[in-house]
């Protein structure tokens, strides 16, 4: 590819993008503020989200969506409740009949359900359709550590396409047709990042934080296989990878937010004192309906909605999930 664009001028898509340019004769960064784009193109940084990354000369900023017209490939890593607006807007700023499209948002729409690629069918139709997702932090892509990823998609050469892309020394990526597997996991796990947060920001121990892991896992997988997935794609690095680097990073905006409300912060408080989007806040009541409309069991998925949407006690959600009644570790 020639010419790849990238929707989103935050850590993930700045992350994405330096790592296109390793391929991409081109690549056109698109954000909403003017500020972030001149000092991109000025600096060939971005100040705000990777400030200690530096951003290579192909890439340029940009905050008019017509600049991504020629664009072969676009991935949008914009937040998942702005995702359907930003796509309608570039469905009327024009755009190739042929381009690819790659979904790096981890996320269920409110309102709708819909995972970020069926969005992108609707809104963007006819076009090669594929999702990005794995245990990838911007700030260890920036750097060249090593990391690995899956691209899903139903459509195999966009599939390969996007392999190559994201196939660097530094970068592993495999491919699979489990679309909605993939992004069930890639939006779940968020939620279970906020518990594990809790649970340290209460100071439980590593063993509670195991066992929130591993039960999420099973929840993840519940409800996954109940919104289309398979099995073992919950398994891989879009699920229980996915999972395990988001509840024990530092780089983990959720597992930060969960760590402050454990400490006894306020919610409205820590995102106000953040610069970036915790994807598990918007998700949480997106996800806790899905789950009411598969009829599928979620107990720490219900006790996190409790916390963010309902004003619950992180302390009175513990207690309430420890004495549930007990039952097999198998039982769906």
């Amino acid at each position: 590819m020639k010419h790849i664009a990238v929707l989103g001028t935050g850590s993930w898509g700045s992350a994405l993008a330096f790592t296109a340019a390793q391929k991409a004769e081109r690549v056109t960064l698109w954000g909403r503020d003017e500020k972030t784009a001149v000092g991109i193109n000025r600096n060939h940084v971005n100040g705000r989200y990777l400030a200690d990354i530096p951003l290579p000369e192909n890439i340029h900023a940009t905050t008019s969506l017509a600049d991504l017209r020629t664009a072969e490939a676009l991935l949008f890593v914009v937040p998942s409740r702005a995702f359907r607006s930003v796509a309608q807007a570039l469905a009327e700023s024009g755009l190739r009949t042929d381009a690819l499209l790659l979904s790096c948002t981890k996320g269920i729409e409110k309102g709708t359900g819909l995972r970020m690629t069926e969005i992108l069918t609707e809104v963007l139709p006819g076009r090669g359709t594929a999702v990005l997702s794995g245990p990838n932090h911007a700030e260890e892509i920036g750097r060249r550590l090593a990391a690995a990823a899956v691209v899903g998609s139903k459509d195999a050469e966009a599939a390969r396409q996007f392999q190559q892309v994201f196939t660097l020394p530094w970068f592993r990526s495999y491919t699979s047709d489990d679309v909605a597997g993939i992004e069930w996991g890639g939006a779940v796990k968020n939620i279970f990042a906020i518990a594990a947060g809790i649970s340290e920001g209460l100071g439980l121990g590593d063993n509670a934080r195991a066992a929130l892991v591993t039960r999420g896992l099973a929840e993840m997988t519940r409800l996954g296989k109940a919104g289309g997935g398979r099995f073992e794609t919950f398994q891989g690095l879009s699920g229980v990878g996915d999972l395990i680097v988001t509840c024990y990073s530092a780089h983990s905006r959720n597992h930060h937010v969960g760590l402050m409300l454990g400490r006894g912060g306020q919610l409205d408080e820590i995102t106000a004192a953040m610069n970036m989007v915790a994807e598990g806040i918007p998700n949480t009541e997106s996800i806790y309906f899905a789950a009411r409309k598969y009829g599928v069991r979620t107990p720490i998925i219900d006790q996190i909605y409790a916390i963010l949407c309902q004003g619950k006690s992180c302390r009175d959600a513990l207690t309430e999930l420890l004495s549930r009644d007990p039952r097999p570790e198998s039982e769906n």
